[in-house]
C-alpha cells in the first residue's frame, strides 16, 4: 500500500501547554487506522491540525499528502483536497432538510439560483451509498441521531472525500446503529476511501481497524498491526499501566432502604395522548449501586428527569419516599433539598458552562452554602472548588480554568463535583462515562465505588451493558417506559438483558 498522509513531528502549542510533541502519523491508501488515547492525550488537536482548523504557520512539523507538502490554511484548503472530518458534535441544522444540509456551502446552483432537481437527484444516490432510506426532503431534526450521522458520512461524499476522519462517530449511538456505522466504514474501505476513526470503544477499533496510532501525553507512543491486537495491549500504551480488570473491586454491603418509586407514570410534554413512562416502580438501598438498562428511547433518561425534579415530561403521577418519608419532588430546587442530584448525560449543554471556570461550575447548585444573606462568598467558593478538585483528582492547573479547556474526563468529574456539593443522598448518573477513554472511566468508576461506601445510593443508566455488569449490584431492564425485569448481579449477562428487552 502507498502511504497517503505522513504527518512528521508535529508540535502544537497553546499558552503553557504543550499539546502536541512531535507526533508522527503514516496512513496508507485504503485503509482504517484507529487513533486511540486518553481524554487530553492531543487526538483530536492533531486531527485539527491536519484539517486546518489550526493553521499552516500555527504549528512545527510538516504535512505530506498525496506525496506533496500540504500547508491547509483552512477547513476549505484541506477539503478541496478531499480530507473530510466529522466532529463529534454533528455540524448539522436541524431545521434544515437532509438534501440542505449535505449541500451547505457546496451547493447545487447556477448563477446564484439553486438547483434543486440536481440537489435532491444527487441526494437521493448519497443517501442509496450509505444505506438510509429516509426522503431527501425530511427535516433533519425528525430523524435519530444513528441516522443523523449517516448524513454526515453523506455530507462528506458529496464533497468527492478521499480521506474521511471521524471524530468519536458511535459515542452517542446505541449498539445496533454503531454496527450499522461500522460495516458502513467497511465499505467505503472497499470502494477506495481512506479513514481515520478517533475511538474510545477498543472493541469496534478491532472490528474495523487495519493500523492503531496511540498517543499520551501529546506524543506518539506506538503503531500497532490491529490484526491480533487484543484490548489490553492498546490499554497498556494508552495510560502507560496494565489495567487487566477494567472495574474497581468494591465491598458491596447494601443497607437501609433509602429511595423507593411508586407508581410513576409520565407522559410527553408535547404530545399529550402518548404516556412515556407506565407505571414503573424501583428502590435503592443505602451502599447500592442499581443500573438501568435498556435500548436507546426506552425511556430511561425520560425517566431520569422527570424524577429529578419534573425537568421532563407533563401530567407526571407516582409516590417517591427517601428513608421512607414522602417527599416533594415538583421542581429541581425540592429535588435537591430532598436529596437528589442527576448528572445529564450531556454534560456540555445541560451539565455545565464552558466559557466558565471550575470555581463557578462547582457552586452553581449550591449557592447558598457560599454565601451570606444574599452575597457570594468568593473565597468559600473557591474553598469548595477546590477540595472536590483534590478529592476527585481532576487534572487542571487550577480552579479558575475554564471548564471547556478541559478534557471529556475531567469535564465529568467538575459535573459530579457540582452535585456533590449539594450533599445528595441519591445520584442519579445518566451515561457517566460516555466519550470518556478507559483511564479516566476507572477514575469515574472508582469515585461511585467511594460514593456507595459512603452509605449513598447510586442510580447508574448505561448503553453500555460490560459496565452495568461490571458496577452494579442491581440491573433493572426497561422497553418502551415500563420495567421489564430485575436481575441481581450474579444473575445478569448481556443475553439475559438482552432477552428480556426482545421478549417482553
Amino acid at each position: 500500500m502507498s502511504i497517503l498522509l505522513e504527518m512528521r513531528e508535529i508540535t502544537k502549542e497553546f499558552p503553557g501547554v504543550k499539546a502536541l510533541d512531535r507526533v508522527n502519523l503514516r496512513v496508507a491508501e485504503g485503509e482504517i487506522h484507529a487513533i486511540c488515547g486518553e481524554n487530553g492525550a492531543g487526538k483530536s488537536t492533531l486531527m485539527k491540525v491536519l484539517s486546518g482548523v489550526y493553521p499552516a504557520g500555527s504549528y512545527d512539523g510538516e504535512i505530506h499528502y498525496d506525496g506533496q507538502l500540504a500547508e491547509f490554511r483552512n477547513l476549505r484548503d484541506s477539503e478541496n483536497r478531499g480530507i473530510v472530518i466529522i466532529h463529534q458534535e454533528l455540524a448539522l441544522v436541524p431545521e434544515l432538510s437532509i438534501a440542505e444540509n449535505l449541500f451547505i456551502g457546496n451547493e447545487r446552483a447556477q448563477r446564484g439560483v439553486m438547483n434543486w432537481h440536481e440537489t435532491f437527484q444527487q441526494t437521493e444516490q448519497l443517501l442509496k451509498k450509505v444505506g438510509l432510506k429516509d426522503s431527501p426532503g425530511t427535516q433533519v431534526d425528525k430523524i435519530g441521531v444513528g441516522k443523523q450521522q449517516l448524513v454526515e458520512i453523506a455530507k462528506a461524499l458529496a464533497k468527492d472525500v478521499r480521506l474521511l476522519i471521524l471524530d468519536e462517530p458511535t459515542a452517542a449511538l446505541q449498539e445496533n446503529d454503531s454496527r450499522k456505522l461500522l460495516d458502513l466504514m467497511l465499505e467505503l474501505k472497499a470502494q477506495g476511501v481512506t479513514c481515520i476513526i478517533i475511538s474510545h470503544k477498543l472493541n469496534e477499533v478491532r472490528y474495523v481497524a487495519d493500523t492503531v496510532t496511540v498517543i499520551r501525553d501529546g506524543m506518539t507512543v506506538s503503531t500497532l498491526d490491529a490484526k491480533g491486537l487484543s484490548e489490553d495491549d492498546i490499554v497498556r500504551d494508552m495510560v502507560g499501566r496494565d489495567m487487566s480488570n477494567r472495574y474497581p473491586e468494591r465491598d458491596r454491603r447494601a443497607g437501609d432502604m433509602l429511595l423507593e418509586v411508586e407508581g410513576w407514570n409520565v407522559w410527553h410534554p408535547e404530545h399529550a395522548e402518548r404516556q412515556v413512562i407506565d407505571d414503573i416502580s424501583f428502590n435503592v438501598r443505602a451502599g447500592e449501586v442499581v443500573g438501568i438498562a435498556g435500548l436507546m428511547g426506552s425511556g430511561r433518561t425520560e425517566l431520569a428527569m422527570s424524577i429529578f425534579g419534573r425537568s421532563w415530561g407533563r401530567n407526571i403521577s407516582g409516590t417517591a419516599r427517601l428513608k421512607g418519608t414522602t417527599v416533594d419532588l415538583s421542581t429541581v430546587d425540592r429535588a435537591i433539598k430532598a436529596g437528589l442530584a442527576y448528572v445529564t448525560e450531556d454534560r456540555k449543554s445541560l451539565g455545565l458552562i464552558l466559557d466558565e471556570t471550575i470555581r463557578f461550575n462547582t457552586t452553581l447548585a449550591n449557592l447558598e452554602e457560599v454565601s451570606t444573606k444574599g452575597v457570594l462568598d468568593q473565597n468559600d467558593e473557591t474553598r469548595a472548588a477546590e477540595h472536590y478538585r483534590q478529592a476527585l483528582r481532576t487534572r487542571t492547573p487550577s480552579v479558575f480554568q475554564k471548564v471547556g479547556n478541559l478534557s471529556g474526563g475531567n469535564q465529568q468529574k467538575v459535573v459530579l463535583g457540582k452535585w456533590l456539593f449539594t450533599g445528595p443522598e441519591v445520584l442519579i448518573l445518566d451515561e457517566p462515562t460516555r466519550g470518556i477513554d478507559v483511564g479516566a472511566k476507572y477514575e469515574i468508576y472508582a469515585i461511585i465505588n467511594e460514593l456507595s461506601a459512603q452509605g449513598k445510593g447510586v442510580v447508574m443508566i448505561s448503553s453500555e451493558m460490560p459496565e452495568l455488569l461490571g458496577m452494579c449490584d442491581r440491573i433493572y431492564v426497561m422497553n418502551e417506559g415500563a420495567f421489564v425485569g430485575e436481575l441481581p448481579a450474579a444473575e445478569a449477562s448481556q443475553e439475559r438483558i438482552m432477552s428480556l428487552i426482545v421478549t417482553e
